[in-house]
């Protein structure tokens, strides 16, 4: 993957009506969604899995820093989104 500068990755995730903007850096698997904390901002701990599912099945759990910005669609869309941008 192409990094720049600060050793982040970029990606682009649609899902339904919601359009994501990814930013992926090592780091402690600390996730921030549109500026929130991705547990205050996803209340419900399903939609914190749909994020976590890419991270889980490359086994590489916590090794990964998250920062996205998502526009459009509900939570579910979002939160798919995101996960596409992983």
């Amino acid at each position: 993957p192409v990094r720049d500068a600060q050793g982040r990755s970029y990606a682009t995730g649609k899902r339904k009506n919601a359009i994501a903007r990814v930013w992926v850096k090592p780091g402690s698997g600390k996730i921030t969604v549109n500026g929130q904390d991705a547990d205050a901002y996803f209340k419900r701990p399903v939609l914190m899995m749909v994020i976590r599912q890419p991270f889980t099945v490359a086994n590489v759990v916590d090794n990964f820093d998250i920062v996205a910005t998502v526009v459009g669609g509900g939570l579910s869309g979002q939160a798919g989104a995101v996960r596409h941008g992983i």
